[in-house]
């Protein structure tokens, strides 16, 4: 505010000093034309002066060159003698160096502050005396205070502007983005079940629900870890138990020899079980760094794969009086895919229908092409599946009462290395299951 008082006061100064110095000028020549050895005006020109000097509210002198004041508008200083004249060392010049002005009391001339503007009135070559022109700064103030209010009032505006950006800064911003870093702290820190109170509908908004979600998959895997390594745990932990049970009894004669071989026997089932849970963990591993580049793709008739692989079953349906149901929309449908990899998901889904499903039962199995796909149908007419356990069948060793069959010997890996092939292959597995009706899983494959 005080470089801008300053600045608009020397700004205003200089225009009306260049303004009064060009009447000034104006007066110095008609003194030229008119001077008969008396720098006094003519009559008429006298007139002309006081107009002009009323219309300035400004003084206008003629000054002889020894400083005696030939000539003033207002009549208050004629014949007066200026003390101390010296119009060498009189005011400043303007940038094109033509002006000479200056502001203060003029040789204690006034009691009020002026601005004075003074030029020279030469005839044949020689300084016969100067127009000086003066002018109250109380003007040139007023018209200051004038500027400078509109400034502050623009400059309050801007201020309050600023201050209400800055509230939303604060607000929109800068108070969620604390909240957002103290979250990311959080869970830096190991605490995944803090949730980022952001809400907003903006980039910071989806930001916070982003990191909420991290944080909840995020805790969701460490629970998943601890599950899965208790399963897996509890998995070796049981036919363990039993073989060194078993063995122990044979070496300590527990057992006597008679009966060792039917124990042995259970030994061996116990360690191939065993064996089936190793491999089934080397398969899901492998299918997890397993991309769509990674797959032995080929072409095959997904209805002759069905074919072969029910046939497999043969003995286990007939214990228990199941036939298959085949619809194939075509008699040839043919696939690109992992050709064993997509054979096991069909064994797995046939081994989960015959495990769930009843004596003198039926599985339906059907195939038909859509939109570019292939789709392939495992229905059974079982025990079915509870709604809120439909989410669950596909993760590793879930086992609910009725997921792992009425044999209880499943290790709960069937369906998620099932789901894991499919999505290897950039497909989708849905199930479809109503308790006490029967459980359908539905997957697809690219047709060729």
């Amino acid at each position: 505010s005080t470089f801008a008082s300053d600045a608009v006061l020397h700004v205003l100064t200089r225009l009306q000093a260049e303004n009064l110095y060009t009447k000034a000028e104006n007066i110095a020549s008609d003194c030229i034309r008119s001077y008969n050895g008396n720098m006094q005006p003519l009559t008429s020109k006298q007139n002309e002066y006081d107009g002009l000097a009323d219309g300035l509210d400004a003084s206008i002198w003629i000054v002889d060159s020894e400083g005696t004041i030939i000539y003033d508008t207002s009549g208050a200083y004629t014949q007066k003698s200026i003390s101390g004249f010296d119009p060498a060392s009189f005011g400043q010049k303007t940038e094109n160096g033509s002006v000479y002005w200056e502001t203060g009391y003029f040789y204690n001339t006034f009691s009020e502050k002026q601005l004075s503007v003074m030029t020279q009135i030469h005839v044949n070559y020689q300084t016969r005396g100067y127009v000086i022109i003066h002018q109250s700064m109380h003007h040139l103030e007023e018209a200051q205070y004038d500027i400078l209010n509109l400034l502050y009032l623009t400059g309050i505006v801007i201020f309050l502007l600023s201050f209400l950006l800055l509230v939303i800064f604060q607000k929109c911003v800068y108070r969620p983005l604390g909240e957002i870093i103290h979250a990311a702290d959080e869970y830096a820190s190991g605490n995944l079940k803090y949730r980022c109170s952001v809400s907003s509908d903006d980039e910071l908004g989806y930001l916070s629900a982003t990191l909420n979600y991290m944080a909840s998959e995020l805790n969701n895997s460490e629970e998943y870890q601890r599950k899965f390594i208790s399963n897996v745990s509890h998995d070796f932990r049981s036919p363990l138990t039993s073989i060194r049970g078993y063995l122990v009894a044979i070496l300590d004669g527990t057992i006597p020899p008679e009966l060792q071989e039917k124990y042995l026997n259970i030994v061996i089932r116990e360690t191939e079980r065993l064996n089936k849970l190793t491999e089934g963990l080397l398969t899901l591993n492998q299918l997890n760094n397993t991309s769509t580049s990674g797959l032995n793709l080929s072409d095959f008739d997904i209805n002759r794969t069905i074919k072969d692989t029910c046939a497999t079953f043969e003995g286990r349906c007939r214990s228990k009086n199941l036939t298959f149901n085949l619809t194939f929309s075509d008699k040839i449908m043919m696939v690109q895919a992992d050709f064993g990899k997509i054979q096991q998901v069909i064994y797995n889904l046939i081994d989960n229908a015959i495990k769930f499903s009843g004596n003198d039962s039926s599985i339906d199995i059907e195939t038909y092409d859509r939109n570019g796909k292939v789709f392939v149908s495992v229905k059974d007419h079982g025990c079915g599946i509870a709604k809120e356990n439909q989410k669950k069948i596909f993760e590793r060793f879930y086992k609910a009462d009725n997921s792992r069959g009425k044999d209880k010997q499943g290790t709960g890996l069937g369906l998620a290395i099932t789901k894991e092939i499919i999505n290897a292959h950039q497909q989708n597995i849905d199930v479809v299951s109503t308790p006490d009706v029967g459980t359908e899983f539905i997957f697809t494959l690219r047709k060729r």
